[in-house]
């Protein structure tokens, strides 16, 4: 049963994680590597393997931490959370060994494309397709993903593709470990107005040849392999929002204190106060919501667990912007200002609501599935 309350592990986790963010100001590969170094970065992977031997529950907990000193790691969901998780339960033993001690000691990154450019929360539409060549054994990758994080950093892509199965003739999704500088896999760099330090890319592969290691897992069981990364990457994207959040508030918060007019702090007034408390409601309910959906999947209740991430993604993606939002509107200009930091966040607080799936398609999920009403969509 998902307990409440945190665990005293948990707590001295959160307290040092905290503490390490609060006191970095370095570059984000400097902090991905001191933060590695600590055990942060592998939490959740094997000891086996050189992780920590935790779940989803400690990395998202790590995630948020350190969002709400200000140092978020955007690759923390795709190449622990989803590379990682997917090849820890699915991969050979090989991709095992040379994959997981690298990406808990942050000596190796990978990226995850799955979105194309005509298929965002619709993944039965990739057209990204696999085909065997049948005298090498070797696998040929065709197609475009877009909108992927952090390839000029990563070593490898874990990329979606489909095969065609023999019995059916019909497309099935299987996942692929493609090297950064495999020939015929080109990546462009989107223009975004959002200034972060992991950028956007388009990718191109074009017959991309992959030795037939390159699959992971059995090819049979692409679509669950697939949800096994998708539901920690809704976990830590709700980690993430849940941190932004807390770092905007924080810093409201202190302005509040300090900002006096007619000898009167600000936040003595309750057209300020109430919405900043309400932000903090908000933002905490999320983080039950995250809890539990954490709990469920390093349980193993794929399912129960899916429900959860959906509705802690969203919870959190909309107490972030809310959060953003007030204290932007408690700083007034100042909250416009490179000074105190926020107007940035102003852009990236709607990337909880747009990705890695919109609140409207989590809306029609809880509609059909949980609720069971008829499908819209």
């Amino acid at each position: 049963m998902t307990t409440l309350i945190e665990t005293d592990e948990h707590k001295a986790l959160r307290a040092a994680v905290s503490a390490f963010a609060k006191s970095h100001d370095h570059d984000t590969k400097t902090l991905w590597q001191e933060a590695a170094g600590l055990g942060y970065i592998g939490v959740n992977l094997p000891e086996e393997y050189g992780g920590g031997g935790g779940g989803i529950a400690e990395l998202s907990l790590v995630l948020e931490e350190l969002g709400a000193a200000g140092n978020p790691l955007l690759m923390m969901i795709v190449s622990p959370a989803i590379c990682g998780t997917v090849i820890a339960r699915f991969g050979t033993q090989s991709q095992k060994q040379q994959w997981l001690p690298a990406l808990a000691d942050g000596s190796r990154l990978m990226a995850f494309g799955i979105t194309e450019p005509d298929a965002g929360s619709n993944s039965h539409r990739i057209t990204t397709t696999a085909r065997r060549d049948s005298a090498s054994g070797d696998w040929l990758l065709t197609g475009r993903k877009v909108f992927v994080s952090g390839v000029d950093m990563a070593d490898a892509t874990l990329i979606v593709g489909r095969t065609e199965d023999a019995r059916t003739g019909s497309l099935k999704p299987c996942l692929f470990i493609v090297p950064r500088d495999a020939p015929g896999f080109t990546r462009r760099r989107i223009d975004m107005e959002l200034h972060g330090t992991e950028k956007q890319f388009e990718l191109t592969l074009d017959d991309v040849r992959l030795p037939a290691d390159a699959l992971v897992g059995d090819e049979d069981a692409g679509l669950q392999q697939l949800f096994a990364g998708l539901n920690p990457e809704r976990i830590m994207t709700a980690a993430f929002a849940i941190g932004m959040g807390r770092h905007a508030l924080a810093k409201a918060i202190q302005y509040a204190r300090d900002r006096t007019v007619w000898k009167t702090p600000i936040g003595a007034h309750q057209a300020i106060a109430h919405p900043l408390a309400q932000a903090h409601i908000d933002l905490e309910l999320a983080r039950l919501m995250m809890q539990k959906a954490a709990h469920l999947y390093d349980a193993g209740d794929d399912i129960g667990a899916g429900e959860a991430a959906n509705m802690a993604k969203y919870a959190a993606g909309e107490a972030c912007v809310k959060a953003v939002d007030q204290a932007v509107h408690t700083l007034g200009g100042n909250g416009l200002t490179h000074e105190f930091g926020l107007a940035r966040l102003i852009t990236a607080s709607r990337v909880a609501r747009i990705a890695p799936v919109s609140r409207e398609m989590i809306l029609n999920y809880v509609s059909h599935q949980t609720l069971g009403l008829p499908k819209s969509y």
